[in-house]
């Protein structure tokens, strides 16, 4: 298994939002945070710009369908503190952020329990069309009851019953995006006045559990046909998961050896789901602050500190975890709990201990991620970070880091201005992007979907997936 960082490079993604802050809860009062700005589009094109010099792979736009109103069995927190609400549409950002760049690629972040895939299908061809194959999808399957609520259900599913309907989604979204339009469907043939080759466009005819989609697809084929797909689960359901359809995979945990242990589950399921094991990349959450010298980021890392909001970072845990933390003393201890949201983030919080081995408490949990959210913070100068960062490379197997910020674009500008020359003369970091799409910069095996790929066994021809 290679994992020495002297025989890969290490690659970063930018991990916004569409709101205030992100999973910084407070900083947007520090005067170098322009995330308030978030309204504003010249924001997301400069931001787009800004990665794209770093060489960053994409920008990875989360998102909520839904208020953190677990905390307190209230929202009030929450929009107090500006918890991720209020929260704008990631999908809009797109087309303009993909018009002032020409390789950065977009994660999108859109969940498979509340819209039907048959017009989420045209939209993410859209965007693939428009960006030249720069697209990819963040598949999640939502963990907030308030989302549930207001789209007319009492609560959301059960955390496993909520794979199986993303299965049946992903099985629909597959056949419209790979087995409905034949590469050479659109002929636009001027003497004929033929546009399109009816013979060469299939319905799918799928009729399931939770879906009837009989028709066609909407959209001829695009660059990558099929978006790059992402995916966040670290259970054990959600990793069975991301086996099965993930081209990259986002993980987060608080410790080095929880990180090992959950990478090395990703890799293992790849290759019982019959892939490589390093058929996805593996990107692990992590805020950086930076500055010329050691010394001065940890200043700047005190500075960021004094305007963080306990209160906001223990709203987004609650969300999180889907557990109350209001109902417990600040100095108990956490300890395991039954969680329907986001089950891989309880586990770790549950398991995380401070430095004397002792388990965190409400209040260390506060502390330790209200910059950030759920991933370490790593402070110091160029060659520190560089240091750390591929020490974690080298003792997890990750291929890279899902940058999240503390300001925003400070942190990300930090990062290149300090860290990415040093990664740079240590031959760890590309010197420029690749060509062609987002999956060929990620894999190099081309713009569409692999052979041995789910969504590829719903191809024209592979099987009879189509009428």
């Amino acid at each position: 298994m290679t994992t020495s960082s002297e025989h890969r490079q290490i690659r970063f993604n930018a991990f916004d939002m569409n709101c205030v802050a992100h999973q910084s809860s407070g900083l947007w009062r520090h005067p170098r945070d322009r995330s308030r700005d978030y309204r504003d589009l010249t924001y997301w094109t400069d931001l787009a710009k800004t990665l794209e010099r770093g060489a960053f792979d994409g920008i990875f736009i989360a998102d909520v369908l839904g208020t953190y109103d677990v905390y307190g069995g209230s929202n009030e927190a929450a929009l107090r503190t500006g918890s991720q609400v209020p929260v704008n549409d990631p999908i809009l950002l797109v087309s303009a952020m993909a018009s002032v760049t020409e390789h950065l690629g977009f994660g999108i972040t859109a969940g498979t329990a509340y819209e039907h895939p048959y017009p989420f299908a045209r939209r993410m061809s859209t965007l693939d069309h428009l960006t030249k194959g720069r697209v990819g999808w963040n598949v999640v399957t939502g963990y907030l009851p308030s989302a549930a609520r207001n789209m007319g259900q009492t609560d959301q599913l059960s955390h496993d019953d909520r794979y199986d309907v993303a299965d049946e989604y992903l099985e629909v979204l597959y056949k419209l995006w790979e087995g409905s339009w034949e590469d050479d469907a659109v002929v636009a043939d001027r003497e004929a006045g033929v546009f399109t080759d009816p013979a060469k466009v299939h319905p799918i005819e799928h009729h399931g559990t939770h879906f009837d989609v009989p028709g066609i697809h909407l959209s001829e084929p695009s660059a990558q046909r099929t978006p790059v797909i992402y995916q966040a689960g670290a259970s054990p359901r959600g990793i069975r998961f991301a086996a099965e359809n993930a081209e990259a995979v986002f993980v987060g945990a608080p410790t080095v050896e929880q990180l090992a242990s959950t990478v090395a589950k990703v890799r293992d399921a790849l290759e019982a789901a019959g892939r490589d094991r390093y058929a996805a990349r593996v990107y692990t959450l992590l805020t950086v602050i930076t500055d010329a010298t050691d010394e001065l980021a940890q200043a700047k890392y005190e500075d960021y500190l004094s305007y963080a909001s306990e209160l906001g970072a223990l709203v987004l845990n609650s969300g999180w975890m889907g557990v109350d933390l209001s109902q417990w003393d600040p100095d108990q201890p956490l300890g395991d709990v039954e969680s329907n949201a986001i089950q891989s983030a309880a586990a770790n919080i549950a398991a995380a201990t401070g430095e004397d081995g002792s388990k965190w408490t409400i209040r260390d949990l506060a502390r330790q991620t209200a910059i950030g959210g759920l991933g370490p913070v790593a402070v110091g100068g160029g060659a520190t970070i560089a240091d750390r960062l591929q020490e974690i490379q080298e003792l997890t197997d990750v291929d890279g880091f899902n940058l999240a910020y503390a300001v925003t674009p400070g942190t990300w500008e930090d990062v290149i201005e300090f860290v990415i020359p040093e990664l740079r003369t240590r031959g760890a970091y590309p010197e420029e992007y690749g060509s062609g799409s987002l999956r060929q910069k990620l894999h190099g095996r081309g713009d569409r979907l692999p052979d041995e790929h789910r969504g590829a066994s719903f191809r024209i021809g592979s099987r009879a997936v189509v009428g």
